[in-house]
């Protein structure tokens, strides 16, 4: 691996975090390649910084030789991220400070995960930046969902990677010629505000609730590229009011904010679903924008779609979001104040 792990589990007590605990273990750790071990640290240390922030473990770095200081189970989980944000440097992947939230989410959940193999074996598509692996263990399983069935029901809250995976996985199997076309599609339902009067003709009036679709899309492929694809509807972006009377063939097909359909839009878009095509349904069943939201077309397809084979659903939680730290804490308030709404007695 390149690293030597001096491996001395000096199980001392006594020590005192900078957490305030009482230190269990201290492990050493010896880098071989200084370069590496430079950016792995990052700038001014900031990745061990966050590293301690996401373990509750004191690392102190001199020279390429680390000391990691705490309770024995986080100390396990610092030095396996260590160990294989390293071994992926030494591949020639790149490593950066959000990288770690995803790294220590995984290990922790499977202290036997190998992000190099997660890398050359899960990664989807390389986008226009880097490329599109997945961020967690529900997230890895979601991509097998989709690989494995024609319908799969992606259900949790925002920033959990979704429709963002989804789209990779769709680009994906366009690129490789397993599907001829890609249709993205969203009910336009207004989050809470009435807009009023928008100018244009139909397609300038629903472009606003489509905006998210093509911003995943433009990060997955070149602007330019994925413009002459939507000129020649090889991609076609467009509402759900669309979708009405048509076959979709040969097609990979992500209809995103569901939980906004109501029970005869669900129905129709589901019976849309042709010969060799995929279908892949996204929602958050807390952000129902309809005026009864008892009537979500996606709660109902929860409902009575489980058990059928080829039909899969992925739940993701607060845990799979990997937009800004913050928002992990924000959803988890929002839970929170609504469990205890639920529990105050009724007048």
């Amino acid at each position: 691996m390149g690293i030597n792990l001096l491996a001395r589990s000096l199980n001392r007590t006594g020590y005192k975090s900078i957490m305030g605990k009482k230190m269990e273990c201290s492990k050493e750790l010896v880098l071989e390649d200084m370069r590496l071990a430079r950016i792995l640290f990052g700038e001014h240390h900031r990745n061990l910084k966050r590293l301690e922030e996401l373990t509750e473990v004191e690392i102190r770095a001199r020279g390429n030789s680390l000391r990691l200081l705490g309770a024995e189970p986080e100390v396990k989980v610092a030095e396996r991220v260590i160990q294989e944000l390293y071994r992926l440097l030494k591949g020639g992947y790149a490593v950066a400070e959000k990288d770690l939230t995803g790294a220590v989410r995984m290990i922790k959940e499977d202290p036997g995960m190998r992000l190099d193999k997660l890398y050359q074996e899960g990664a989807i598509l390389t986008g226009r930046h880097r490329p599109v692996i997945p961020k967690s263990l529900n997230q890895k399983q979601y991509i097998e969902a989709i690989r494995n069935n024609d319908l799969v029901f992606a259900i949790g809250p925002a920033g959990t990677g979704k429709t963002y995976l989804a789209m990779a996985m769709a680009v994906r199997s366009l690129t490789e010629g397993e599907v001829s076309r890609i249709v993205l599609t969203r009910p336009a339902v207004e989050a809470g505000e009435k807009l009023g009067f928008l100018p244009g003709d139909l397609v300038e009036k629903v472009n606003p609730y489509l905006r998210p679709l093509y911003d995943a899309l433009y990060d997955m492929m070149d602007f330019e590229k994925a413009l002459r694809l939507i000129e020649r509807d090889v991609i076609e972006v467009a509402p759900l009011a669309f979708m009405r009377g048509r076959t979709l063939n040969n097609s990979f097909v992500i209809l995103d904010e569901a939980q906004n359909t109501s029970f005869l839009q669900m129905k129709m878009f589901l019976t849309r679903l042709g010969f060799d095509s995929k279908a892949v349904v996204t929602g958050d069943i807390t952000q129902i924008d309809l005026d009864k939201p008892e009537q979500s077309g996606l709660v109902h397809a929860v409902r009575i779609l489980k058990g059928i084979k080829g039909i899969h659903f992925s739940w993701f939680t607060e845990e799979d979001v990997v937009r800004h730290p913050l928002v992990q804490d924000i959803i988890r308030a929002y839970e929170e104040e609504e469990r205890n709404r639920d529990k105050k007695p009724q007048d």
